[in-house]
């Protein structure tokens, strides 16, 4: 069973912070995935809003014959086409309007895979040793200098300046190993 299975089992069993953690772990993919059939952001994510009201109010049944991503997904694929067959003879947008929304669109699909190349970095990040976890953490997420470094993990500049590039070294191998490019981060 996936975390979005057993969060909605917290919800059905009373515990609002099961829908709350769907919401968190599933809003932004959903809205990505819905954007495929509606082509506008704003919709899109109006349509995502009405799949999570769906499951908080019909609370369907979850079989797990399949993930709960993908059944997630189904009733957002649902939700989008009962909007389309309402709104078929809707008027179109205004070409002005349109640019705002390709915008904004892209803006979430970069965020977006922004911060799956995050997951993947931090999941990559732990796999080496714990002294290159400590420097290349230090270092690019709490944005310390290497002064600053030096002073937290109690070595000196030379040290931590092999380090770091050691790190950076074993970082990229990973990297290479899971199928990315180093230079993509």
């Amino acid at each position: 069973m996936d975390n979005g299975a057993s969060s909605y089992r917290r919800f059905l069993d009373g515990d609002d912070e099961g829908i709350v953690q769907i919401v968190g772990d599933y809003k932004d993919g959903l809205i990505l995935y819905l954007i495929s059939y509606v082509k506008n952001i704003y919709v899109a994510e109006e349509l995502a809003e009405d799949t999570f009201f769906r499951l908080m109010v019909k609370k369907p049944r979850f079989s797990g014959k399949s993930s709960f991503k993908s059944w997630l997904y189904a009733i957002g694929r649902n939700v989008a086409v009962d909007h389309l067959r309402h709104h078929s003879k809707q008027a179109d947008t205004p070409i002005e309007d349109m640019e705002a929304y390709l915008s904004d669109e892209s803006n979430l699909e970069q965020a977006y895979l922004r911060e799956e190349r995050k997951i993947l970095v931090h999941k990559v990040l732990k796999m080496l040793p714990p002294d290159y976890q400590q420097v290349l953490w230090l270092t690019y997420f709490e944005e310390l200098s290497n002064e600053e470094t030096k002073i937290a993990m109690n070595k000196n500049s030379r040290q931590i300046r092999n380090l770091l590039y050691r790190a950076k070294q074993a970082l990229k191998s990973e990297l290479e190993k899971e199928g990315y490019s180093y230079e993509e981060f």
